[in-house]
């Protein structure tokens, strides 16, 4: 199966925590294989995977925190990637490396690590989802959401009520939600 950005555009999964997020986002990830003569990368993402700005690295051209973007190249310091929302839709871009530094008062001094501001995107919080209109929404409540309007906005990303698919709590664990994952993305 080949992803274009008009099928990583047209598809997402919510979910009302960051660890259920993370899961979803390993569990998608695994399901496609490794684009041929590349090896896999040392990060938790691959070329023609779909990934979130985490940071406004560049807002005039479209690199704002909550764009979505399909990596298109990666390298040790630069990520190629097409931009997938908003006025930019289309473009390539290239992010970089940038410096973070930890804001925790517990540590006694500062740490600054270099690394990507993205994260991998097969899934998303419900806050991050918020002003985005995509075609087919699976919804993760598995784990309660905060308030009920979390749910509206959930279930109002679809731009159809017939291709929203909901994972509800089970008290029996079960093997359906791979499947569900999948059906969502494929």
């Amino acid at each position: 199966m080949t992803l274009t950005a008009t099928f990583l555009t047209e598809r997402t999964i919510l979910s009302s925590q960051n660890d259920d997020v993370s899961a979803i986002n390993t569990a998608a990830l695994n399901i496609f294989p490794d684009p041929p003569r590349l090896p896999a990368f040392n990060v938790e993402f691959k070329v023609g995977c779909p990934i979130m700005l985490l940071r406004n690295i560049a807002s005039k051209d479209g690199l704002c925190n909550g764009t979505k973007l399909m990596v298109s190249r990666c390298n040790t310091r630069i990520i190629e990637a097409q931009i997938l929302t908003g006025e930019k839709c289309g473009n390539l871009v290239f992010i970089p490396r940038i410096s973070l530094t930890s804001s925790s008062s517990e540590m006694p001094f500062r740490m600054t690590r270099r690394q990507f501001p993205v994260r991998l995107a097969y899934a998303l919080t419900i806050n991050k989802s918020q002003g985005q209109s995509v075609k087919f929404v699976g919804v993760d409540l598995r784990t309660p959401v905060f308030s009920h309007g979390q749910v509206y906005v959930a279930l109002s990303r679809c731009t159809s009520f017939d291709r929203i698919s909901v994972l509800l709590p089970n008290d029996k664990p079960d093997s359906t939600t791979n499947i569900v994952y999948t059906e969502i993305l494929l």
